[in-house]
């Protein structure tokens, strides 16, 4: 990309606080960004080929959304965690086998996307994200959800498309927690924990694409329960 361009957008941003540079083929963050870490608000630099994200991007004091789908980034760096004002972070179909420990200090974090990386092992730590909304891992390699699942304050939480087998039965216990997604796992019937059903306040329970037929959860114990949750809610939006 020419410096003439750049240098449009960068004017641009100056007056709006938004820079969007997306499919352009980038393999570098732009440096002269640096210009920008007073006022940017919005910044989305999707389908590029950036491969890491420079220390600086730590110093986007005012940034709100953060919006990095479709790159090659390996890793998120550490300096993520100084963005405190930072709601939205979206990093889809990357190239991510784990997140910084400093990702917890995000505490006005309300959408966290990480669905299509390499993800292999449930992030923990984010229980104290308190604002978050919703959680999104779709589309990894995860196989199991840990008892620690329970901390997480995320009203949506989005595992389709792993490779689940064992679900702990601690998700009933997450406070917030309305919407569980896991169609397309490795999920037995045996390993749907009935607290879920029974205890939670989950009105929709995402089960499609499992190792047993979705008609067989009626079966299980609590089910009318979690029907009743889902036919309020339903009602609600109606």
């Amino acid at each position: 990309m020419g410096n003439s361009a750049l240098k449009s957008h960068l004017e641009t941003s100056q007056k709006t606080g938004v820079f969007q540079l997306t499919g352009r083929g980038i393999q570098e963050f732009p440096e002269e960004l640096q210009q920008l870490t007073s006022n940017l608000r919005t910044m989305d630099l999707s389908d590029n080929k950036l491969e890491s994200l420079p220390l600086f991007i730590g110093n986007f004091a005012q940034l709100r959304s953060l919006t990095l789908n479709s790159n090659k980034l390996g890793s998120l760096p550490t300096e993520i965690g100084n963005l405190k004002k930072l709601e939205t972070l979206s990093v889809s179909t990357n190239r991510i086998q784990q997140l910084p420990p400093t990702l917890d200090r995000l505490k006005a974090l309300r959408t966290l996307i990480l669905a299509g990386n390499r993800i292999s092992e449930f992030p923990s730590g984010l229980g104290g994200l308190r604002l978050l909304d919703l959680l999104d891992l779709s589309r990894n390699q995860i196989q199991s959800v840990p008892p620690d699942v329970s901390e997480l304050q995320a009203i949506e939480i989005n595992l389709n498309q792993n490779q689940i087998s064992i679900l702990s039965a601690e998700v009933s216990r997450c406070p917030r927690l309305k919407v569980l997604r896991v169609e397309e796992n490795c999920l037995d019937l045996a390993a749907i924990p009935l607290s879920i059903l029974s205890e939670s306040q989950v009105s929709l329970f995402s089960v499609e694409g499992n190792l047993f037929e979705v008609k067989r959860l009626r079966d299980l114990d609590g089910y009318d329960k979690y029907q009743e949750r889902f036919t309020a809610t339903k009602k609600k939006f109606a």
